[in-house]
């Protein structure tokens, strides 16, 4: 099968003939053995000696658990470590007991022999895995499910992104696309299902499978259904501002309780909380965030037991949220005033601030918050992301469709 040239294999190549450690990680799912296994085709093409071990095998979490040197041995004995590097890649990392250890002898001592390539599933067990001491040692990207324009890809879309315009026809059909990608996510494999029922069998397996299960381990949760219920009342909450104390309410669980599986939840790659805007950075820290999920699919699946029919509001502003965070914008906020006053999202570049609204249709937008705004902070221009435009501009602000992002 034919595995697909995701945007990230770009920036990993810059590394590939340094001695750093390569960590990629990402939820599960994601695409991360597919990436590697391109990267693993591509060396072998020009010749490389490449290795491939993946941690689900308990075999070889044992070898290497055993000591580095029984790992090193393998290698000697199975003929790898011949005069050529040998380009390693290993799977699931998080799974060994000690992976810095393993990882900072390999890069001290064996980086003339062995480029190291790691993937894991959970940033909560990287993180706490992996110690300061592999500072300057590793270089870590963050794989994400696909954005819009490697869903394109993903369904052979023949439509060229570098254009600047596109006709009426084009629009129409770059709409139908859009509108699939909030329905169902940007899961590979979701992407690639044809068949609808196929399409919410396979997620509802990624949801059970791989969050529920991965937060049930990592937190020892005892009474899986409250935790259950949290996460679905959460899905129904994606685009809205985070309250804590009435989430435990709900879900009937502490509070303690309910900050810790949100904590785990940012971490297993399954939600983020993004910190209202202000020009005094240390009031960011104390203003409610607001709760977004990663996927739109699983936010859907979660809320409606099923993929809706129609587009919601939210679900529409979530997917945004999404395209702007795999758009590496790190400079990501919202804006909101006492007396409700509120801006989507804000994008600050250097010295550059660039407000954004988010509405289903043009006609839903109001002027009136993104004025106040841009009249506060001597802003110019800002942008309204909708999927049904009428005019280009109007009132210094531009509306642009989501796939402009």
């Amino acid at each position: 099968m034919q595995i697909l040239e995701r945007e990230i294999i770009k920036a990993l190549k810059v590394f590939i003939n340094t001695r750093d450690v390569i960590v990629l990680h990402g939820a599960r799912q994601v695409g991360k053995t597919s990436v590697m296994v391109y990267l693993i085709d591509e060396l072998k093409a020009q010749g490389k000696n490449t290795l491939y071990i993946d941690l689900e095998d308990l075999r070889f979490v044992q070898l290497i658990n055993n000591g580095y040197k029984n790992f090193i041995d393998y290698l000697e004995e199975n003929n790898y470590l011949r005069k050529k590097m040998l380009y390693l890649f290993i799977d699931e990392i998080q799974y060994l007991d000690n992976p810095t250890n393993f990882l900072k002898i390999i890069h001290d001592h064996y980086s003339q022999k062995i480029k190291l390539f790691v993937s894991g599933s959970s940033s909560f067990e990287i993180k706490s895995k992996f110690k300061e001491s592999l500072v300057g040692r590793t270089v870590n990207f963050e794989l994400d499910p696909l954005n819009f324009k490697e869903f394109l890809l993903f369904k052979k879309s023949n439509i060229d992104f570098n254009k600047k315009s596109f006709t009426k026809l084009t629009e129409e059909e770059l709409k139908k696309h859009y509108t699939e990608y909030i329905i169902y996510g940007g899961y590979p494999r979701i992407v690639l299902e044809k068949n609808i029922l196929k399409k919410e069998t396979l997620l509802q397996q990624i949801i059970d499978t791989y969050i529920r299960k991965d937060i049930k381990d990592l937190a020892n949760i005892k009474d899986i259904f409250k935790f259950n219920k949290l996460l679905e009342i959460l899905a129904s909450q994606t685009g809205n501002l985070l309250n804590v104390v009435e989430l435990a309410n709900t879900a009937k669980l502490t509070r303690p309780t309910v900050e810790n599986y949100l904590f785990l939840m940012q971490n297993t790659y399954i939600l983020k909380l993004l910190n209202p805007f202000s020009s005094n950075l240390r009031s960011e820290l104390f203003k409610t965030p607001k709760i977004f999920f990663c996927d739109t699919g699983i936010a859907n699946l979660l809320w409606f037991k099923t993929f809706p029919k129609t587009i919601m509001g939210n679900i529409f502003e979530t997917s945004v949220f999404s395209e702007l965070l795999k758009n590496k914008n790190e400079h990501l906020f919202f804006w909101r005033t006492q007396d409700k006053k509120e801006i989507d999202f804000i994008i600050r570049k250097r010295q550059k601030i660039i407000p954004i609204e988010v509405k289903l249709t043009q006609a839903h937008f109001n002027y009136t918050s993104m004025k106040y705004f841009m009249g506060k902070y001597n802003i110019k221009q800002g942008i309204c992301i909708s999927m049904e435009i009428d005019k280009r501009k109007n009132k210094n602000v531009v509306y642009k469709y989501p796939w402009e992002l």
